[in-house]
């Protein structure tokens, strides 16, 4: 409610708004879209599942278009009422954003690389000064001009030869990651006649200043499978291949090491990686692999002096361990400890200067940055106050320094990039992220942590934010975000744009649900494949939680996840829809059976070791228990609002398509079901960055609206 009325009453009150507000809306006799049926029997270990919306699996299909336009103009129809508002939204995000801003200048090799943006305009431009910040300024890119004409653009890869003559560049202009690479002489200006086409966009030159390595990608299944090598000023079509990476369970990547040595190939999949290394002086060589793979192996490397540094799990270090092995003797039989295995500590990177090594580590859910002196003595961690908070090394691109570059945030607390001197322990805040406006003052917030009980007795943290006067008594909207698969962290960050709903009463919240690595490697081994319903169970858990404690009620309690997080939004709205008032699904990976079952749609083989290979029929029984898609039944459902994009290259836009016509033909009750795609973008939305808060202020507005919060 906007008002705060008399508590004990303020449940009842608000029911009856909000079945006012869903009353309203389903009276405006608006045409809900509805998917015409077409079964298809779908048949696996002797088991048949009948899909009725296979069909949308079509882009090129007219019918398939026209239905996701349908469902477009239903959603535009039926919040008619709001698109005041979130222009309104719009406009506030948009106020708060320091327009003309620019990243803090790093030094490379003799030019200060600057990332800045003007106001009005939506993308960056990319430039340099030489030797010194009061140089006169280099425009390499300005991605406002390329991008004209464009429904959606993004550049990437952006790679600068050793010599500084020239950059290689990635171009995306559907949405879908696959990147045509171009080469700029950056003296005269001119973009050079290579053209590399159904490219991942990253490259890296060789010390020769006339060769780049870079990858190309499956043209179906977006797989990146093969490096390539091309010569300066040739034809693409001559270009050499120098890996192919068969097993199509894993992807290459290539990059070039800190000590600027060696030119590096990836090779990984989710339990496995294998890396080859090849002198970057000599770029016609052969590449030599650093350690073969090995089953359950991972390790990374860092070449440093006359040795490489690495991280890995050899000898069931489930929380990674540090080794260092001669650089002619990569072999695994020569890796020496460097850090040893803790069961309570995850390692998580490293960066190495001459004096000093830096260690990212990861305890009690909560991040740290270890100094320690190659001398052996005189070790220590950067303080940190808070327990929501991030903090993380930036861009580090010399050895011969003691400065230290990092960046701290936290929930209440904006982005600052910080250079702190390892040797005399002063640091210096290069740069404050900047929030306009005059209204926001980070005291006026209060920032928590709590631990919730898991079904098993897990305990499960909690990282929460809102405005100061705060009172337990159920009635506080709460919106409960959580991500939970590939072992990704959710750390605890800013956003200027989250002011907008913890300003009008919000509590925001991160569920640190098992699936993630937040409170180590175990975390993650505990949340995926035959465990992957802890991820479910944890966010459930989580909700009953903030319930109980009187936070909030079911009657304004927010759900909100993306991607595989949409799977877990998915998932738990099957399993405990009376929990959520309202439901934020952003691309939501929701037909896990259909999709991993199909080795031609993007990331699917290369996924078997994250949720399971549904060939075995073990791994389908228990994947089919908790598919979004499958496990869609008569019951009643939350408010939704699931977003996507029709060019989307992670999750197609037809699992979210397919599921929302599903659940519009099985949801017993009358709450709104919204379907939104963006006909021009993919996996990421808007490209622009203002455009992206046209998307957000969508998501924001369906929020507000439950809520009956109007302005």
């Amino acid at each position: 409610m906007k008002n705060k009325l008399i508590l004990s009453c303020l449940c009842v009150i608000f029911a009856a708004s909000n079945t006012k507000i869903k009353a309203q809306k389903m009276s405006k006799n608006i045409p809900t879209p509805i998917a015409k049926i077409i079964p298809k029997t779908l048949e696996k270990h002797n088991q048949k599942r009948v899909d009725n919306y296979f069909w949308l699996n079509d882009r090129e299909n007219p019918e398939v278009i026209d239905y996701l336009n349908q469902e477009n103009t239903y959603y535009d129809a039926m919040t008619a009422d709001t698109k005041g508002f979130q222009k309104e939204l719009y406009e506030e995000m948009k106020a708060r954003i320091k327009e003309d801003d620019q990243s803090v200048p790093y030094l490379y090799n003799g030019y200060y690389y600057i990332t800045r943006f003007e106001t009005g305009k939506d993308y960056p431009i990319y430039s340099r000064k030489k030797g010194s910040l009061t140089a006169t300024e280099e425009i390499l890119f300005n991605c406002n001009d390329l991008a004209k004409g464009q429904t959606y653009f993004q550049l990437g890869g952006l790679s600068v030869s050793p010599d500084n003559k020239f950059a290689s560049f990635g171009i995306d202009t559907v949405g879908r990651r696959i990147y045509t690479i171009q080469i700029k002489n950056l003296e005269t200006g001119e973009i050079l006649s290579d053209k590399i086409e159904n490219a991942t966009g990253s490259s890296v030159w060789a010390n020769d200043n006339k060769t780049i390595f870079y990858t190309r990608q499956d043209k179906v299944t977006l797989r990146s499978d093969k490096v390539f090598k091309h010569k300066l000023a040739s034809d693409a079509a001559d270009d050499v291949l120098v890996f192919n990476e068969k097993d199509d369970t894993f992807n290459v990547s290539v990059g070039k090491e800190k000590s600027k040595k060696y030119i590096v190939i990836g090779s990984g999949s989710t339990l496995t990686t294998e890396y080859r290394i090849l002198n970057s002086d000599n770029p016609d060589g052969e590449f030599v692999v650093f350690q073969p793979r090995v089953r359950g192996l991972e390790y990374s490397i860092s070449h440093f002096g006359d040795s490489f540094y690495i991280m890995t799990n050899k000898d069931k270090a489930t929380n990674f361990k540090l080794m260092k092995t001669p650089e002619n003797a990569t072999a695994k039989e020569n890796w020496k400890d460097v850090i040893a295995h803790r069961k309570d500590v995850l390692l998580e990177d490293i960066e190495i200067f001459s004096n000093y090594l830096v260690v990212e580590e990861r305890s009690n859910g909560l991040n740290h940055i270890r100094i320690m002196p190659w001398s052996g003595e005189g070790e220590y961690y950067l303080p940190f106050g808070s327990e929501t908070y991030s903090a993380y090394t930036t861009t580090n691109v010399d050895f011969d320094t003691d400065i230290l570059r990092y960046s701290y945030q936290s929930l209440a607390t904006p982005s600052s990039v910080i250079d702190f001197n390892m040797k005399s322990k002063e640091k210096e805040i290069k740069k404050e992220q900047q929030v306009l406006g005059g209204k926001f003052d980070k005291n006026n917030y209060i920032e928590e942590r709590v631990w919730a009980t898991a079904t098993d007795g897990t305990k499960v943290p909690i990282s929460m934010v809102y405005k100061k006067g705060l009172k337990k008594d159920g009635n506080n909207p709460v919106l409960l975000y959580a991500y939970g698969s590939y072992g990704v962290t959710m750390d605890s960050y800013f956003s200027s744009t989250r002011l907008s709903i913890l300003d009008r009463g919000f509590v925001f919240a991160i569920a640190h649900i098992r699936g993630g690595e937040d409170l180590g490697r175990q975390w993650y081994e505990d949340g995926k494949l035959l465990k992957k319903k802890n991820t479910f169970t944890d966010f459930i858990d989580c909700s009953k939680f903030l319930i109980k404690e009187k936070y909030t009620s079911p009657q304004h309690l927010y759900a909100e996840g993306g991607s595989a997080g949409g799977l877990l939004m998915g998932a738990v709205v099957n399993m405990a829809p009376e929990l959520y008032n309202g439901v934020i699904a952003q691309v939501p990976f929701v037909d896990v059976i259909t999709t991993m079952l199909d080795d031609t749609i993007p990331l699917t083989t290369g996924e078997y070791d994250e949720w399971g290979n549904p060939n075995e029929k073990k791994s389908y029984d228990y994947m089919l228990s908790y598919s979004p898609y499958d496990n869609v039944k008569a019951q009643k459902y939350p408010n939704m609002f699931v977003s996507t994009g029709l060019h989307d290259s992670q999750v197609q836009y037809w699992e979210p398509a397919k599921w929302v016509a599903k659940l519009r033909t099985l949801k017993t009750n009358d709450t709104v079901l919204y379907l939104n795609t963006n006909m021009d973008a993919g996996h990421g939305g808007a490209s622009g960055r203002f455009e992206a808060l046209k998307e957000l202020a969508k998501e924001y507005s369906f929020l507000l609206d439950l809520e009956g919060i109007k302005n």
